[in-house]
């Protein structure tokens, strides 16, 4: 049954508003990143940050391609879960001792990482639909280093915890 006011009436369109999504998500994870940069205790994390925010700049352009190879203007729109991880990651950040920052920040990027990669595989799902081979490869591109940098998140984490829960014992 269709809504007398629906503004989105076909697979095109459902996915070129997420793929504004999708946009405003990455170019929200841009600034994030900066911030946390700033956050970070360990040279080490710093520079993996540093890494992840041209590597996501670089998901930035492959998403404004996506809507150039769809023929449609770029169209930035809500991303209210991300937002939602922003404020999260902002209000522990205020909460903590300083020294776990890096805790915080790396539980962060798992949580980003992973809402990043569903983002994506919802999107591919639907241009493999659409059958768009430049569309499904700029947004495998994507969500590969999106994979790759959950795993690296995730080593990090693994390796920070042991050495938290060491000190502290």
């Amino acid at each position: 049954m269709a809504l007398l006011d629906a503004k989105i009436e076909s697979p095109q369109e459902l996915f070129v508003h997420k793929l504004g999504a999708a946009l405003t998500m990455e170019e929200t994870i841009l600034e994030m990143l900066e911030k946390l940069q700033e956050e970070a205790n360990d040279p080490s994390l710093r520079r993996q940050l540093e890494q992840h925010y041209k590597e996501t700049q670089g998901q930035v352009q492959n998403l404004q391609q996506v809507f150039d190879a769809l023929g449609e203007p770029v169209d930035r729109r809500p991303c209210p879960v991300i937002e939602g991880l922003e404020k999260e990651g902002d209000t522990m950040l205020k909460e903590v001792d300083e020294s776990l920052n890096d805790s915080v920040i790396l539980s962060g990027v798992i949580e980003t990482e992973h809402h990043e990669i569903a983002v994506y595989d919802g999107l591919i799902i639907m241009a493999e639909q659409m059958g768009d081979d430049d569309v499904i490869a700029l947004l495998n591109e994507n969500i590969e280093q999106e994979a790759a940098t959950l795993e690296k998140a995730i080593k990090a984490t693994e390796q920070l915890a042991k050495r938290v829960v060491r000190q502290t014992a």
